[in-house]
């Protein structure tokens, strides 16, 4: 019994310490089981918000792209615009140009009538030169603008693509794909503050598209004047041109006219007057020739009366007809001889004027040659058409 005792006293020490380490037992295990509940509900709140992350991620990403693309298109469309209308302000320029070379300066003449309608030809075409090279000022000035404006336009898109290219990067990223970049590039790099707010990120293309879209309308405008300047420089020049053409054909016909009553008048002179002066001078002469006959026989009547007997000299009425008669014969002989000389005098004066005629003639023929020939042929090439 008393060995009873003292086992049964050594027995109940045991079980107590077993039964707590039981009790310790189960507490550890309850606990490891909460704080495996705990950590697989830590795991599964952090998938989820990692997931709920990557999806925000994604979606931002996806929104970004799709501003940037958006802001693409209309940097695209800009810069299009731009660059055609550039192209169109060239073409214009060279066109501006082509009509500054049809500028060139009108023949020079005499101040007649051709003459002052070619002054004035001379004016309108200066007045259009200048007008045309302040044009061509403006038109280069403006291509200047509008390139800056496609610099920064191509400058803008290029961030955009390059921008759209890396964010498009960062949405297929996986953990693979991540793992395989990291290797490829120095993980210790640590991205600066980005100064840049997403409105002043949009504020800058906007600007850029202002500032493009005022370029454009610029040149719009500025086309628009150019093409009215170069038509109605057009018509200008046409409406000058005409007229000194018409004063050209009119001088023409005023000298050939002239020149044709020249040529009557020195025909006349040839044919008539030259050889009618001729012909009466053989006939003064004859006149001469035969009055003096007359003159001779009066005198020698006279003669032979004043070889009569000194009582027969009387001054009787045949004595003082025939001393009239010799005074008459002379005076008209003296006249005849006068008359002879005018004769002379005007058959020189006729001779003078062939020559001066046709002298005159002459100078009608090469003023007739360098209208109607030379100044035609030059200004056949004088052609304008709407610039």
């Amino acid at each position: 019994t008393g060995d009873k005792m003292s086992a049964l006293k050594e027995h109940i020490p045991h079980q107590e310490k077993a039964a707590t380490h039981l009790r310790t037992m189960e507490v550890t295990v309850n606990q490891s089981e909460i704080l495996r509940g705990k950590c697989v509900r830590l795991m599964m709140e952090i998938d989820r918000a990692r997931r709920h992350i990557q999806e925000t991620d994604k979606m931002r990403l996806d929104q970004r792209v799709r501003d940037v693309q958006f802001l693409e298109k209309e940097l695209e469309l800009t810069l299009e615009e731009t660059i055609g209308e550039t192209d169109n302000l060239i073409t214009l320029k060279s066109r501006v140009l082509k009509a500054l070379e049809a500028c060139s300066d009108p023949m020079k003449r005499v101040s007649d009538v051709v003459g002052l309608e070619l002054q004035r030809e001379k004016g309108v075409i200066g007045g259009v030169s200048s007008v045309l090279k302040q044009v061509v000022e403006h038109i280069t000035e403006q291509i200047r603008m509008n390139q800056s404006a496609r610099h920064f336009l191509e400058k803008d898109l290029k961030e955009k693509y390059e921008a759209q290219r890396i964010d498009s990067t960062c949405i297929q990223l996986n953990t693979r794909s991540n793992r395989n970049l990291q290797h490829a590039r120095n993980t210790g790099t640590i991205l600066p503050s980005l100064a840049v707010t997403p409105k002043l990120w949009e504020e800058i293309s906007d600007m850029n598209i202002t500032k493009a879209e005022q370029q454009k309308t610029n040149s719009l405008s500025l086309r628009a004047l150019v093409e009215s300047l170069l038509g109605q420089t057009a018509s200008d020049m046409r409406k000058q041109i005409q007229s000194t053409t018409a004063a050209f054909h009119q001088n023409v016909q005023d000298l050939k006219t002239a020149k044709c009553q020249m040529e009557d008048h020195l025909l006349k002179v040839q044919t008539a007057e030259v050889a009618s002066q001729q012909t009466i001078r053989d006939d003064l002469l004859e006149a001469i020739n035969e009055n003096k006959h007359f003159l001779s026989l009066a005198q020698t009547r006279l003669d032979l009366r004043y070889q009569r007997p000194s009582k027969e000299l009387c001054h009787d009425p045949a004595q003082i007809q025939l001393i009239d008669e010799v005074h008459q014969l002379t005076t008209h002989i003296n006249r005849l001889r006068e008359a002879v000389a005018q004769s002379k005098e005007k058959q020189r004066s006729l001779i003078r004027c062939e020559l001066q005629l046709q002298e005159s003639i002459g100078m009608k023929s090469t003023s007739l040659y360098i209208d109607e020939v030379i100044c035609a042929q030059l200004r056949e090439a004088i052609i304008i058409h709407n610039f």
